[in-house]
């Protein structure tokens, strides 16, 4: 997978649109220590480029905040290996593109593809310039679909005022991932891969964790581990308001998949820990290796029911509840 790297600094590279003007104004874009275009006489980086630098640094952080099913777009985003979803655009599909699909990656980390039949594929696992990733999508996928069939789009650097997803997509559109056992969607019917895109589907391929999505609750990801399977639930609720119902349901022993006691085939699951990923908050399971997918329906739809509940509550947290919420705040990893 493409290794993700946090927002750059304003000493990474100069900031500006695609035309060569500064995100500041209509000064054109120079070195850092240059002097400035406006005539200041201060260094770029000092007068117009302050504000550029800025704009293209600043942190989102929940990018995906607006569009259908947000934690899936987390979710491919940052834990699954393999998963395509249909975009509609907002405007409709321009003259010689037939769809534009997001991809949780493509062949060499491509930012995106323009397949030889003028489809588009969009990769989300990738690089960003700026601390706005759907901005810097929003570039690559207009960037795309203005590209030549057949030919792969590079990373570029958004304008700081430029068009995000939000703006671009239908946000009533329905956005249904489909997770794959592997990445032969890179492949364009009865294609044959050969140099490096088959070297790189040999190695995406023996690196991929088998992954399901439950379609019983929203954002919500199965995976298959060498010792012991796991769900990982992305849940857009706040975070401290979830922190306190996991920590309520923890102290009082339903913090496991299923109903209290281990039934619902749910055995053995335990509540480990959280992520925190764009904005959202991820509990993780460890699951019994016999556990399937399938296996998790029934008790992970259980355990909303009790999360619902327990969100709904407003009273403090008792000291049980408290020491079980710090162990679960110890535990959490941020991602992004």
């Amino acid at each position: 997978m493409a290794k993700k790297r946090r927002p750059q600094s304003a000493a990474a590279a100069p900031v500006g649109t695609s035309a060569g003007t500064a995100a500041a104004g209509s000064h054109p874009v120079v070195g850092a220590r240059q002097p400035c275009p406006c005539g200041s006489g201060r260094r770029y980086k000092a007068c117009h480029g302050r504000a550029a630098a800025q704009a293209a640094t600043e942190l989102v952080r929940r990018p995906f905040e607006g569009l259908p099913n947000e934690s899936d777009w987390v979710a491919m985003r940052e834990l699954v290996p393999a998963a395509t979803a249909r975009l509609t655009l907002k405007d409709g599909l321009p003259e010689g593109v037939p769809a534009v699909t997001l991809a949780t990656v493509l062949p060499m980390a491509w930012p995106a593809l323009r397949r030889d039949t003028g489809e588009v594929l969009l990769g989300l696992q990738n690089d960003t310039a700026s601390g706005d990733i759907s901005r810097d999508l929003a570039d690559t996928l207009s960037r795309a679909l203005a590209a030549e069939p057949g030919t792969p789009v590079d990373a570029g650097r958004a304008a700081p005022d430029g068009p995000r997803l939000q703006d671009l997509l239908d946000l009533n559109a329905p956005f249904e991932p489909e997770v794959h056992s592997g990445f032969e969607f890179w492949l364009d019917g009865d294609e044959q891969p050969a140099g490096e895109v088959a070297a790189s589907l040999e190695s995406a391929n023996a690196a991929a964790i088998p992954t399901a999505r439950l379609t019983g609750v929203e954002g919500a990801y199965w995976c298959e581990a060498p010792e012991k399977n796991h769900l990982r639930w992305v849940m857009t609720h706040p975070e401290e308001r979830l922190l306190d119902a996991l920590a309520r349901l923890h102290a009082a022993g339903a913090s496991a998949l299923g109903e209290p006691g281990g039934a619902s085939g749910a055995e053995g699951s335990r509540l480990v820990g959280s992520f925190r990923a764009h904005g959202l908050t991820v509990p993780v399971w460890d699951l019994p290796s016999e556990m399937t997918s399938e296996d998790c329906e029934k008790p992970a739809a259980a355990f909303a029911e009790r999360l619902a509940e327990a969100l709904s509550l407003t009273a403090p947290l008792t000291a049980d509840e408290r020491r079980a919420r710090s162990g679960l705040t110890n535990r959490q990893v941020t991602l992004n």
